[in-house]
């Protein structure tokens, strides 16, 4: 079973971003589009005060017929922030994300972010765990080793 760490570990951009509670929304959308990523952690000084996704703005910015420059991340951010630690396992993050409909999900060590893990990590993790299965279960019924 994977932990944390490892998938940490694995991803090509460890790296974790931020936005103030004060910047605007455009400015957090334009973060997200310059790095590929669909959500963002909100900090309030040296503290987490939510997280803003892509969901957030369709649903709080797009329909609400609202202006992103005009419109300070902290109006729409959803300020309880569900974590994980670096010790739990990707089976913990599957079971948080499903259960809470969850696409993000900060990683917190010793009370600092550390990163963040998505759906889309957890998909690709959970395929390479099954490939390496597959391979596994091959070499041992036809009793060829690579």
């Amino acid at each position: 079973m994977t932990s944390v760490a490892q998938l940490l570990k694995s991803k090509p951009n460890q790296g974790v971003f931020t936005v103030a509670a004060d910047d605007s929304v455009y400015d957090a959308i334009k973060l997200m589009a310059e790095k590929q990523i669909g959500a963002l952690v909100v900090t309030d000084g040296d503290s987490i005060a939510g997280i803003i996704t892509e969901r957030d703005y369709a649903r709080k910015v797009v329909l609400m017929d609202r202006a992103s420059k005009a419109t300070p991340v902290r109006d729409i951010m959803s300020k309880a922030v569900r974590f994980v630690h670096l010790t739990q396992t990707t089976d913990d993050c599957m079971a948080l994300m499903t259960e809470r409909r969850m696409r993000h999900l900060p990683v917190i060590d010793q009370d600092r972010l550390v990163g963040m893990v998505s759906i889309g990590d957890l998909v690709k993790n959970i395929i390479a765990e099954q490939q390496f299965t597959i391979q596994q279960l091959e070499f041992y019924i036809t009793g060829e080793h690579p």
